[in-house]
């Protein structure tokens, strides 16, 4: 148990130095992309995966895209996700995949009428390969770890290192933007999100990298955490995260962190038996002391500007009209497409440009389900309901599942403010498809049913 704990502490450490060098020397950040993928394929080939090495490398992954984005790292916007698919179909190959995931397969097939429509689109101004590979590539890498993950057995402990994976990552993240930006007080002068808070990059893809952060350290705490030293140690990392989390003032991924830790105290409370529930009254006081605390410093140096933020109100106090951020107008143009195509949609990527044509405005969609139904119609409407139903009828027989509810609460909230522009919403959905068992026969692990 020592050397665990040793071990823990030397992974932190070096995840901290990681981000001061990067920090310090900003091309080394592409020398860290180029060594992951390199790094774990050796990892994976002399194992032969035989303990889900592929679950390991790839939640790295998923945990270290927005450092890598934020420091230039990243060498396109698919490169994770292209990543993950990767170690995941290398799963495969090494372990093969339960044929009850047929389902995602299918899930695949109904895409493919958009890609059709889009690729007869003939239009000078309109990079159809890019609207694709944009488009789908978070739907394929989703579908892609959904069938490697499909009810494929893992014990508890075994899936904590695959979120200890992710997060050692984020809290690299957390310590850079600390060195980016040391004083939040200096730079915070209104209620929009803040790019200064979040390392000069997109504050809502970092709130959403810090939220998922948040999660793993606080089942660290308190799942994890056997002696007073390991408390106190995942205590603070969870107070680091959260702090720079709100500071992002973007409020998505910080509210997801809150729903997710509510999922999981809901199953803990629900299976515990009598005196395990009497001990959790300890668990809920700590959780919103912590919370409190935490929102109480953060408050002080935004000058309060944070609890406007979150009140939906501009730095004068006043309540802004728009909720969302500008989302729901965009929502309500994709419904409007979807009324006008609801069969075969606009095409897959040409939701930008229908309603570029049709209102004027071309943002990118926010939201991955009303993107869905404009651009692939009905056979949109089937993909949801299959990615909607699916982890609910795995999870019947599933109950040891713990963070069952916590995974598709990420991946449901996250597509519905970041869409999925990166790896994380779609890899976290899969990892609500394991069958998770606290103990299991030997002869069992790493099989599928």
């Amino acid at each position: 148990m020592k050397n665990k704990k040793e071990y823990y502490i030397l992974l932190l450490l070096i995840h901290a130095v990681i981000a001061v060098v990067v920090f310090a020397i900003p091309f080394l950040s592409k020398i860290y992309a180029l060594l992951i993928p390199v790094v774990g394929l050796f990892i994976v080939y002399r194992t032969k995966n035989a303990n889900n090495e592929v679950l390991i490398v790839a939640a790295y992954l998923v945990g270290v895209e927005v450092f890598l984005r934020m420091t230039g790292g990243n060498f396109n916007n698919e490169y994770v996700k292209v990543n993950v698919i990767f170690f995941m179909l290398l799963g495969m190959i090494y372990r093969n995949f339960s044929t009850n995931a047929f389902i995602y397969w299918f899930f695949l097939i109904l895409l493919i009428p958009g890609i059709l429509i889009t690729s007869t689109t003939f239009n000078p101004s309109i990079d159809v390969k890019k609207s694709l590979v944009f488009n789908l590539s978070g739907p394929l890498c989703l579908a892609i770890s959904s069938i490697y993950m499909f009810k494929r057995r893992i014990l508890f402990p075994d899936l904590q290192k695959v979120l200890v994976a992710m997060g050692l990552p984020i809290l690299s993240t957390t310590v850079y933007l600390f060195l980016f930006n040391p004083s939040v007080r200096d730079v915070v002068t209104g209620t929009q999100s803040n790019f200064e808070t979040s390392g000069g990059f997109g504050p809502n893809q970092v709130s959403t990298a810090l939220g998922l952060g948040m999660f793993v350290f606080f089942t660290q705490l308190i799942l994890f955490s056997k002696s007073k030293m390991k408390i106190i140690l995942n205590g603070v990392l969870l107070i680091f995260v959260t702090y720079r989390g709100i500071v992002t003032f973007s409020r998505g991924g910080v509210l997801t962190a809150v729903v997710m830790i509510v999922c999981l105290l809901f199953l803990l409370y629900k299976y515990s038996n009598l005196r395990g529930k009497n001990k959790f009254v300890l668990v809920f006081i700590l959780t919103g002391l912590i919370g409190m605390g935490v929102w109480a410093y953060s408050s002080f140096q935004t000058k309060g500007l944070i609890e406007k933020r979150y009140a939906n109100q501009d730095a004068r106090g006043r309540d802004k009209k728009d909720r969302l951020g500008g989302r729901e107008q965009i929502m309500n143009e994709e419904f409007a497409l979807f009324s006008d195509n609801p069969i075969l949609g606009v095409g897959a990527g040409m939701g930008r440009y229908a309603r570029a044509e049709r209102f004027r405005d071309d943002a990118a969609s926010h939201n991955e389900i009303t993107r869905m139904l404009s651009e692939h119609g009905l056979f949109g409407v089937f993909g949801l309901i299959i990615l909607f139903l699916t982890p609910f009828v795995v999870y019947i027989s599933n109950k040891q599942h713990l963070y069952f509810l916590s995974f598709f609460a990420f991946w449901l909230l996250t597509i519905n403010h970041a869409a999925m522009r990166t790896a994380a919403p779609a890899f976290v959905y899969a990892l609500s498809l394991l069958f998770v068992q606290v103990k299991i026969p030997e002869k069992a692990e790493n099989s599928v049913d």
